[in-house]
């Protein structure tokens, strides 16, 4: 026989179910690609700020806010590339694991600073900078080492006006040790410094047990002195045999007892 109710009910929880996959997977796409809009930044790059996503590297650059059109941020020698041209100078920057830099045009000229990940790297990278820029010296290109920031300006429109927004750039990042920092002091300090302290460690053991074996020969000579007196006081006469038997041919010894002597 047909039901109608039952075929009814059947057809609304298939419709149903149908309905909440669907909308169970709309949720899921919509959710899936916020979280991607959200968590995606444009830049590839170690530290992003949380408030607007930028590196924070581009934020170093001086009056970055203003800079936006012409600012330029790379991991790699072709994206520094396309900002900055074919350069030879850029033959002597390279990106090794951790490397970013940040570019923007100034009236100045054209500023890049290039960030590393320790002060070794930036040492050896200031001096082929240096060296390139020894080689191809166009009197516009001026360079400078800030902390770990290896800062250059390229089309520099003069040294004065170089040198002062080179000043402009800051390395504000500071390193927090657990324990104390090894690299307060330089390394000849700190050899003098644990050497004097080692002179002077030893020299107050030597003296300190000096003054304590002093003191202590000082304290046990007292007792011993007063503990012998003692003793002395309580014999009747003098004895330089130390209180043993001796023969009375001078008469300063004590009798002694008849009573304490061996019979047959």
């Amino acid at each position: 026989m047909f039901y109608p109710r039952k075929m009814f009910s059947i057809l609304s929880g298939t419709i149903l179910r149908n309905y909440s996959a669907v909308f169970f997977l709309a949720l899921v796409t919509t959710l899936t690609s916020y979280g991607q809009e959200v968590g995606t930044t444009p830049y590839k790059s170690q530290e992003v700020s949380d408030v607007d996503g930028l590196p924070v590297l581009v934020k170093h650059l001086p009056d970055w806010e203003n800079r936006r059109q012409t600012t330029a941020f790379a991991t790699n020698t072709d994206e520094l590339r396309r900002a900055l041209g074919d350069r030879p100078l850029l033959e002597a920057i390279e990106f090794a694991p951790g490397t970013e830099a940040a570019t923007a045009q100034y009236d100045e000229g054209r500023l890049l600073i290039v960030e590393h990940a320790s002060p070794q790297v930036s040492i050896e990278a200031d001096q082929k900078i240096a060296a390139a820029i020894a080689a191809n010296d166009d009197g516009k290109t001026y360079n400078r080492r800030i902390g770990n920031y290896n800062v250059v300006l390229f089309d520099a429109t003069g040294s004065w006006s170089a040198s002062s927004l080179i000043d402009q750039v800051k390395y504000e990042k500071d390193i927090q040790w657990l324990g104390k920092n090894p690299f307060a002091i330089s390394a000849e300090r700190a050899f003098v410094m644990t050497t004097a302290d080692i002179f002077f460690s030893t020299m107050m053991v030597i003296v300190g047990g000096a003054v304590s074996a002093v003191l202590a020969g000082l304290v046990i000579g007292y007792f011993f002195f007063f503990f012998r007196d003692g003793k002395r006081n309580t014999m009747t006469a003098y004895s330089d045999a130390g209180g043993m038997t001796r023969l009375n041919l001078d008469g300063f010894s004590e009798d002694i007892s008849s009573e304490r002597l061996l019979r047959d």
